[in-house]
């Protein structure tokens, strides 16, 4: 196995980019220390769902006043809603939970020892825990939500608050607090926001060290140029370039952010879409005109926009970008159409509904756009076949998406390698992604696998430069893969500064380096070789 690539440079990034948006912060002076809770968000949109099974964006973190850096990273399964320091020991009581939409309220008192990073979970059960207070060395004031809302229409403004004693919080194992110590009557509680509080706290603690604050989250998409610049699309922001030199050159903001990027068959433009959600307004749904753009690369300045009037997916393929629609009636006859932007048919063939995990499948280095159609159009996510659109607008049909008949995959990134194709994906369990269920394979254009890789957890992007296909997952993991064999070359764990961190997008650029986008809005550069 060849030697791991580190990190060259690091754009986007600033104090507390590992929590995401904030949901609250505390100061501890006795230790010059500050623990954040926040959220990196999910990792899915409307175009594809494939890479947050088994993700959870909570995060806490425990930073150093001095300097602002990250001392300690830890994930949350739950959103975190109370956060306290030990008087005496270097110890933070956390509280997650939430209300898990249908019944429960679940969570888990968290104790992170600071002094080593390990983490208990101290409770016997899920628990959504509400407020932790210290009320001294040896008591933990706790108040928790009901277990459930079943008969009690007022649980989710009703708490239970407890003391909790222990003689050393510090020797506090796995469940090991007692079901009869947090039994309490119910009582009106204040569920506040502390968000503007904690946005408050971390603008002034980075002032203080001399630089700002912003929150930068999940980046969807990279791209290198022939002259060294590197594009971005992500939350907020539909595009922005970077110059060789580290400085931002442009950016084009836009309330949700763009979630793709395909360079236009100019040479000098980029196509961008952008997230569009339903919002409750007064007492209908709603949802803002869709947003695909066509951005030139040298100034940032939006050339055209198009209004399509339905959701899209960008897929490309040669010198073609076209739009897929999204969602639709699932068995309605109506045709689901594909759109050429650069000139061409208006219209192309038929291709069926479109689910965000079914669907998905981002071709990189395409020499023509692919899409996945299934063959039953009352199922369309059933029987899915990868195929290719031809010059002449219609679909050629190359192979079924599953190499295994009894298995339903799902779909994920992709790219074009010498006329096979290398794509991630996973299979379908009714209990959810099993160990050994995603996978990365690479199959040539009449079907036949050549290899494959199994792993724990799916992948969010993938890329080659020919000789080494580069997997991004959603645990942080990056893997280096031979492409002519798909044995592994290097693995590593991605990590800024000693903070993990996980990619979301992937690109090898023309020079041959690694840009890779995080999930908390940095965009990373390897070289080339390790």
């Amino acid at each position: 196995m060849t030697l791991v690539p580190t990190v060259r440079r690091v754009l986007g990034g600033g104090p507390f980019a590992e929590i995401g948006e904030p949901a609250l912060a505390v100061v501890d002076e006795r230790s010059r220390t500050v623990a954040v809770g926040g959220d990196l968000g999910h990792l899915q949109w409307m175009g594809s769902g494939t890479a947050d099974s088994r993700w959870t964006g909570h995060r806490i973190g425990v930073y150093e006043q001095d300097g602002l850096r990250c001392r300690h990273l830890v994930r949350s399964r739950y959103p975190v809603g109370a956060l306290a320091f030990h008087p005496v020991l270097p110890l933070l009581a956390v509280g997650t939970g939430c209300y898990d939409g249908g019944y429960s309220f679940e969570g888990e008192l968290l104790l992170i020892h600071l002094d080593s990073g390990d983490v208990v979970s101290a409770l016997p059960f899920r628990r959504e825990v509400l407020d932790v207070e210290w009320r001294s060395e040896t008591a933990l004031r706790l108040v928790l939500a009901p277990f459930d809302d079943w008969e009690n229409p007022q649980a989710h403004e009703q708490g239970h608050a407890v003391v909790v004693a222990r003689s050393d919080w510090g020797a506090v194992g796995r469940g090991a607090i007692c079901g009869e110590e947090l039994a309490a009557p119910a009582e009106p509680v204040v569920r506040p926001d502390h968000g503007p509080e904690a946005r408050r706290i971390l603008t002034e603690l980075a002032a203080s060290a001399d630089r700002q604050w912003s929150v930068r989250r999940r980046v969807w998409a990279v791209e290198g140029t022939e002259d060294g610049r590197v594009l971005a699309a992500l939350d907020g922001v539909l595009a922005e370039s970077w110059l060789p030199s580290g400085d931002l050159q442009w950016a084009v903001e836009d309330e949700a952010g763009g979630r793709q990027l395909v360079p236009a068959s100019d040479g000098s433009s980029v196509w961008t879409n952008a997230e569009r959600r339903s919002r409750l307004k007064g007492r209908r749904w709603e949802t803002d005109a869709p947003r695909v753009a066509r951005i030139a690369v040298d100034t940032g300045q939006v050339l055209e926009t198009l209004s399509p009037g339905v959701l899209t997916v960008l897929v490309a393929g040669g010198q073609r970008a076209v739009l897929r629609q999204l969602g639709g009636r699932r068995k309605h006859p109506e045709r689901l159409m594909m759109i050429d932007l650069d000139g061409g048919p208006e219209n192309g063939p038929e291709v069926g509904h479109f689910d965000l995990f079914n669907h998905p499948f981002a071709v990189r280095r395409a020499s023509r756009p692919y899409v996945l159609v299934g063959t039953d159009p009352d199922m369309p996510h059933r029987g899915k076949w990868v195929t290719a659109l031809g010059a002449d607008g219609t679909l050629r049909w190359l192979f079924a998406h599953s190499w295994v008949p009894e298995e339903h995959h799902f779909g994920g990134p992709a790219v074009e390698l010498a006329q096979s194709l290398v794509y991630a994906g996973a299979v379908h369990h009714g209990q959810g992604l099993q160990p050994g269920g995603a996978y990365v394979v690479r199959r040539s254009l009449n079907g036949s696998v050549r290899w494959q890789h199994r792993t724990d957890h799916p992948a969010t992007a993938l890329d080659t430069d020919g000789d080494t296909v580069y997997v991004a997952y959603n645990s942080g993991a990056l893997t280096a893969l031979d492409a002519d064999d798909g044995s592994v070359r290097w693995h590593t764990e991605l990590e800024v500064e000693g903070a993990p961190t996980a990619a979301l997008s992937l690109a090898v650029t023309p020079q041959g380096h690694l840009l890779i986008g995080t999930v908390d809005g940095r965009i990373l550069e390897l070289p080339p070789r390790p």
